[in-house]
C-alpha cells in the first residue's frame, strides 16, 4: 500500500472492523477460486495460446449474434458464465487485456478516460471485462450466482472476454491477502453530471456549483455510493485517495468530462464520514495530493483531509426566514454583536454555543451577531482570514449540521446571523488551492498580481470565469444552505486596487490606464447581484476603507467615476471609527482642539449606507481594549466609554461592537482565552463597574429598537439635523434624529469631566416637553447619577437656530437621549 501522507486522514493500515466484509456466498466462491489458484498459471497460458486474432469467421459469428450461439439470442447470465468458464478452444475477435498505452497511462495516473478501458464493454465476439485492482490476488466476476475468474495480466490488471451479446449485471469479487471484498465495479457507471451542468460550469454560471462538484453521497443507477468531481483543467490525470482505499488512489482514476476541466468518478459502496483527497498528476508528471476545494466538511485542523458528508438537519426557522425581507437592512434596526466563536466561551461546540449564545445576545438586545471564523482555515491565529475550506464550516467546533443548529437557534431567538466572508485571497498551503493542478488556477497567472504583498497569501484571479463562479456560488451557498442572513466581505479595498500595498513598478495599469482592478469590480457586482436576486432579505456588507465611489450603490447605476455601483447593502465606516476613537483618546482638556474629528463623519454620512464598527481589529495587537483607550482614571475611563457608546448608538449608521467591550473588559482580546468573563463574577470587587456598562448596552439597544428615529432614516439627510456641532470649548455635540413622520430624538454628548448647569440647547417649538430616555451617567451604570427624572419644557428663547430651547444639567463625560414626553 502507498504510505499515507501525514496531512491526510487516518493511517492506511485500517483496523479490521473498517474493512468491507464480503458476503458469505462471495467468500465461498473466493475459497473455491483460491483452491484452484495453483492451476491458474497453466490454464491462463493455455487460454492465451488458444486466443486468435480477428478473423473472417469471427466477424461472421459476431454478425449472427453471440459467438457460438444462435443468431439473435443472448444467453442467460448463467449460460454466459458457463461458456466463459469453459476451455477457450474457440477463436475470439479481440484480446481482452488492457493495451500497453492505456496500461502505462493508468499506472502513471495520466489517463483521461479510464471508463473507456476499464469495466465491461461490448466488442466483436462478446463482452470484454477489465479491472484495475492493485495488490489484488484475484478478481472474479459474480453474475447470476456463479463466478468467473478474470485473467491476471500483472500490475493489478485483470481481464476476460465473456461471450455475451450485452453487458450483464455483475459484481466483482476481489481477493486480497487475508480478505475478500465483493463490490460493484466503479467503471460500469455512466457519468453523474449532466450536459447542462457541464455547460454552466464551462460558462462560469453555475450558481449551485456545490451541488455538482465535490463529494456527494447518492444513489446512481440503483447503487449507493459517492460521486467525486473536481475542476482541474491543467491536470494530466486525477485519482481519488482516501480511507476507503488506504490512501492509495492508483486503482481509482477519474474521467475527464469534455473540455470543462472537470474530472468525475462514482465510487459505489462508500458514504458519509470517509476521508478523501484528490491525487493530481501535474503537467510535468509530478503528483500532488490535494484537499477538495468544494469540500463541505473537513477534518479538524491541523489534519487536512476532506470528509464525505450530507445534511440531515431539520430547520425550525421558517418564521424568521419569512419575515426577514420585510424591510431592507438600511431601513431597519441593525445592531451587531461580533463574536469570535472559538473563544467566546472557549471549549464550547456549535451545539453548546446554541444553548448559550442566543440567550445572551437576546438579553443584550442586539438584532444580529457577526460570526468569525466560519469557513475552515488551517491556522487559528489567522481568525479565519486565510481560508482553505471555502465551503466547509470549521470542524474545530463540530459538524456542518452542528453549525446549522447554531444558526437555527439564533434565528428562533429572533437574532440575525452575519458571517465574515473572505473572497480576496487564500494561503499558499501545498495541500490546498495554491497551483492546485500544477499551474496557477485559482490565483492569477501573473506573479505580481497573484502575490498579496501584506499577508503572504495569493489573490484570486477574478478575471477567470470559473474562479468567479467558485466564489459567487460560495456566497450563495452560505446563504441558502446555512440560512446566513448576511455576508461581511473582508478586505474589499485590497481587491479593488491594482496598486494596493504595491510600489511603482510592482503593478500594471488596467486597460483604461487606471489602477482599478476591473476584474474584481465585475466579480463584486456579480456576487452582490446574484445574492440579492436569489436570497431575499440577505444583506452584504463591505469592509472597505477607501473613498471608492458607490460601494452601496446599485450595480446598474453608474456614478461620476463611470463605474456602476458595487451593489453592497452596507459599508463599514472606517473613517468614523478612526476619527472618533482618535478624539476619545485625547485628554478632555485637549479635546476642544480636535472637535472636528467627531463632526467630520457627517460631511459624508450619506455617501453610503454605513455601519459604525468597533470590531476585533480595534482591540488587539497593542491597540488596547475600548475602555483602555480612554484617558484618565478608572472612573473617567468608564464614563468616557459609556458616553462614547451613547454617541455611537445615536449617530447615523448601524452599530457593531466586538465581544468583551460590552462590559468594559480592560485587557486586549486574545483568541487564546477570549473575554474576561470573571469580571462579571459577583464575588469580584469591581463587578458592578463592568455590569453597569453591560446594563447600559442593553438599554441602548432596547431604546434604539423602540425608536424608529434612530434607524428608519439612517441613510437619508432628512433624518438628521445638527443642533450644535461647533461647541468645541464645551466639548458638547447635540443633534436631532428624525423618524420618517418627523418624530424626533435629541442626543446631547458632553465629553468634558465637569457638570454644566443650565446648559441651553435649541429645540423645535412643536414638542411640548422632553424626557430623558437614556443617560449614560445614571448611577445604575456606574455614573455620578446627574440625571433628570422629570420632563423638561421648552422655553420661547431661541438657540442654535431653533425657535425654542431647553435648559439641561449636563452630566460629566456623558451622553443623554431625550424624546418627546
Amino acid at each position: 500500500m502507498t504510505p499515507r501522507p501525514e496531512s491526510s486522514g487516518p493511517h492506511p493500515e485500517q483496523p479490521a472492523e473498517r474493512r468491507p466484509a464480503a458476503a458469505e456466498p462471495a467468500k465461498k466462491a473466493a475459497k473455491k477460486a483460491a483452491a484452484a489458484s495453483k492451476k491458474a498459471t497453466a490454464e491462463k497460458a493455455a487460454a492465451k495460446k488458444t486466443a486468435a486474432p480477428k478473423t473472417t469467421a469471427g466477424k461472421a459469428a459476431a454478425k449472427k449474434g453471440t459467438a457460438g450461439g444462435p443468431a439473435g439470442r443472448t444467453p442467460a447470465p448463467e449460460e454466459a458464465v458457463r461458456d466463459a468458464a469453459a476451455p477457450r478452444g474457440r477463436e475470439i475477435a479481440v484480446s481482452p487485456a488492457v493495451d500497453s498505452a492505456d496500461r502505462e497511462r493508468l499506472l502513471n495516473g495520466t489517463h483521461h478516460a479510464p471508463h473507456s478501458v476499464l469495466g465491461a464493454h461490448p466488442v466483436p465476439g462478446g463482452v470484454v471485462l477489465r479491472a484495475f485492482r492493485p495488490y489484488a490476488l484475484a478478481v472474479t466476476v459474480v453474475s447470476g450466482g456463479l463466478t468467473v475468474e478474470l485473467h491476471d495480466d500483472g500490475d493489478g490488471f485483470f481481464s476476460g472476454l465473456l461471450p455475451l451479446g450485452g453487458v450483464p449485471a455483475y459484481r466483482l469479487l476481489v481477493t486480497y491477502e487475508g480478505t475478500v471484498q465483493e463490490t460493484e465495479d466503479a467503471y460500469r457507471f455512466l457519468p453523474t453530471l449532466g450536459e447542462f451542468d457541464l455547460h454552466l460550469i464551462g460558462e462560469g454560471r453555475h450558481e449551485e456549483l456545490w451541488t455538482v462538484l465535490g463529494a456527494h453521497p447518492m444513489t446512481h443507477q440503483g447503487v449507493t455510493g459517492t460521486r467525486f468531481s473536481v475542476w482541474a483543467p491543467n491536470a494530466r490525470g486525477v485519482r481519488v485517495a482516501g480511507t476507503f482505499n488506504f490512501w492509495d488512489g492508483t486503482g481509482f482514476p477519474m474521467r475527464s468530462l469534455g473540455s470543462t476541466g472537470v474530472w468525475e468518478l462514482f465510487v459505489p459502496g462508500i458514504g458519509e464520514g470517509e476521508l478523501y483527497k484528490f491525487e493530481i498528476t501535474r503537467p510535468d508528471g509530478s503528483k500532488t495530493l490535494r484537499a477538495d476545494p468544494m469540500a463541505r466538511r473537513t477534518e479538524v485542523p491541523p489534519a487536512t483531509s476532506s470528509v464525505v458528508t450530507s445534511s440531515a438537519y431539520e430547520w425550525g426557522d421558517a418564521e424568521w426566514l419569512e419575515r426577514r425581507a420585510e424591510a431592507p437592512a438600511h431601513r431597519a434596526p441593525f445592531s451587531v454583536y461580533e463574536v469570535h466563536l472559538p473563544s467566546w466561551r472557549p471549549g464550547l461546540t456549535y451545539r453548546q454555543l446554541a444553548e448559550q449564545l442566543p440567550a445572551y445576545v437576546k438579553d443584550l438586545g442586539f438584532t444580529h451577531v457577526e460570526l468569525m471564523p466560519v469557513a475552515e482555515h488551517p491556522f487559528g491565529g489567522s481568525w479565519g482570514y486565510q481560508v482553505t475550506g471555502f465551503y466547509a464550516p470549521t470542524a474545530r467546533l463540530g459538524t456542518p449540521d452542528d453549525f446549522r443548529c447554531l444558526v437555527d437557534a439564533l434565528h428562533r431567538a429572533g437574532i440575525g446571523v452575519l458571517m465574515d466572508w473572505v473572497p480576496a485571497h487564500f494561503p499558499r498551503d501545498a495541500w490546498a488551492l495554491a497551483e492546485f493542478d500544477g499551474r496557477p488556477l485559482y490565483e492569477h497567472g501573473d506573479p505580481l498580481r497573484a502575490a498579496h504583498p501584506d499577508w503572504g497569501t495569493l489573490e484570486f484571479d477574478f478575471g477567470r470565469r470559473e474562479v468567479r463562479n467558485f466564489l459567487v456560488a460560495n456566497a450563495v451557498y452560505w446563504c441558502e444552505e446555512f440560512h446566513i442572513d448576511g455576508l461581511r466581505v473582508d478586505a474589499v479595498a485590497s481587491m479593488l486596487y491594482l496598486d494596493y500595498s504595491r510600489e511603482p513598478g510592482q503593478w500594471t495599469p488596467n486597460e483604461r490606464g487606471g489602477r482599478e482592478n476591473l476584474d474584481a469590480v465585475a466579480f463584486l457586482q456579480e456576487m452582490n447581484a446574484t445574492v440579492y436576486r436569489r436570497v431575499p432579505g440577505v444583506v452584504t456588507i463591505a469592509e472597505e476603507s477607501t473613498a471608492w465611489d458607490g460601494v452601496t450603490r446599485a450595480t446598474h447605476h453608474r456614478g461620476p467615476s463611470g463605474f456602476g455601483g458595487l451593489g453592497f447593502g452596507l459599508k463599514w465606516n472606517m473613517g468614523w471609527m478612526h476619527d472618533s476613537l482618535q478624539y476619545m483618546s485625547h485628554d478632555p482638556v485637549h479635546r476642544r482642539h480636535h472637535h472636528g474629528e467627531m463632526t467630520f463623519s457627517m460631511v459624508y454620512a450619506y455617501s453610503e449606507n454605513y455601519v459604525l464598527p468597533i470590531s476585533h481589529d480595534e482591540v488587539v495587537h497593542g491597540k488596547r481594549s475600548l475602555v483602555s483607550k480612554m484617558p484618565g482614571d478608572w472612573w473617567q475611563q468608564r464614563a468616557s466609554l459609556r458616553a462614547y457608546l451613547g454617541f455611537m448608538w445615536a449617530h447615523p449608521g448601524k452599530q457593531l461592537l466586538f465581544m468583551g467591550q460590552e462590559f468594559a473588559q480592560g485587557a486586549e482580546w486574545s483568541e487564546a482565552h477570549g473575554p474576561d468573563w470573571w469580571l462579571l463574577d459577583p464575588h469580584y470587587g469591581a463587578e458592578a463597574d463592568h455590569r453597569g456598562v453591560r446594563d447600559l448596552v442593553r438599554d441602548l439597544n432596547t431604546v434604539y429598537r423602540d425608536t424608529p428615529a434612530l434607524w428608519r432614516c439612517d441613510t437619508e439627510p432628512s433624518g438628521f439635523r445638527w443642533v450644535t456641532g461647533d461647541a468645541a470649548e464645551d466639548n458638547v455635540f447635540a443633534f436631532l434624529r428624525y423618524d420618517g413622520d418627523g418624530s424626533p430624538l435629541l442626543a446631547v454628548a458632553h465629553l468634558a469631566p465637569v457638570v454644566r448647569q443650565d446648559y441651553r440647547i435649541g429645540v423645535p417649538d412643536d414638542v411640548p416637553a422632553w424626557r430623558e430616555v437614556v443617560n449614560t451617567d445614571a448611577g445604575r451604570y456606574g455614573g455620578s447619577d446627574v440625571t433628570r427624572p422629570d420632563p423638561v419644557k421648552p422655553e420661547p428663547q431661541g438657540r442654535h437656530g431653533f425657535p425654542a430651547s431647553i435648559r439641561l444639567t449636563l452630566p460629566p463625560l456623558a451622553t443623554v437621549w431625550l424624546r418627546p414626553a
